[in-house]
């Protein structure tokens, strides 16, 4: 039986992707022609301009795909936990673990600020991404009463700042586990939790 089209063509975006991926962390991104690319996933020149105009496209839509996992994987802890609290504490745990599941991904993001305005552009949306993500939801705990009413930008930037960090401590410095980078992470939240909580 054939395959359909539609797998086909999705198997060779996620080929492509899965090579440039793989290529970014061998030889750095500034150093990965766009053919090195095509050559690694065995398609032609024209597959891959079929669904992605640049480099810079390829790693976009990989950080871009990558947020997703993130916020998916706390939405679909959130279907099954109501308590704010433990919502707090526990979905920076499935941040991490995400995180942790993809090392190339951590290592590409951890690595990639300051190689080119378009790619600071793509970690700032990145970033971005998850800020407004992290604001949403303290924002929803204070409607609801559950947190107390603080300025909630700055608590978002310190929780990616904090996760960011002990990323790069796990992935590039090699300085800690992810276990440890995990525990860190967790107990700095519940740190944080203690202000931000009203009743627990």
């Amino acid at each position: 039986m054939p395959i359909p089209k539609e797998k086909q063509s999705q198997e060779r975006r996620q080929r492509l992707l899965q090579c440039a991926l793989t290529l970014f962390v061998e030889k750095g991104y500034a150093d990965t022609p766009v053919r090195e690319i095509i050559m690694k996933s065995g398609y032609g020149t024209g597959t891959f301009y079929n669904y992605f105009s640049d480099k810079e496209d390829i790693l976009k839509t990989l950080l871009e795909e990558f947020a997703e996992d993130i916020i998916s994987s706390i939405n679909s802890y959130y279907s099954t936990e109501k308590d704010l609290y433990k919502r707090f504490i526990e979905t920076k745990r499935i941040t991490m673990e995400v995180f942790t599941r993809n090392e190339e991904l951590s290592e590409i993001y951890s690595r990639a600020a300051g190689v080119s305005e378009a790619i600071d552009q793509c970690l700032q949306q990145f970033e971005d991404k998850l800020i407004a993500f992290y604001t949403r939801n303290i924002e929803y705990g204070i409607a609801r009463g559950s947190f107390s009413s603080i300025p909630v930008k700055p608590v978002a930037h310190a929780i990616l700042a904090v996760e960011k960090y002990l990323l790069y401590k796990w992935i590039i410095l090699k300085a800690i586990t992810k276990e440890e980078m995990i525990d860190m992470v967790i107990s700095f939240h519940e740190t944080l939790a203690k202000g931000l909580v009203k009743e627990h």
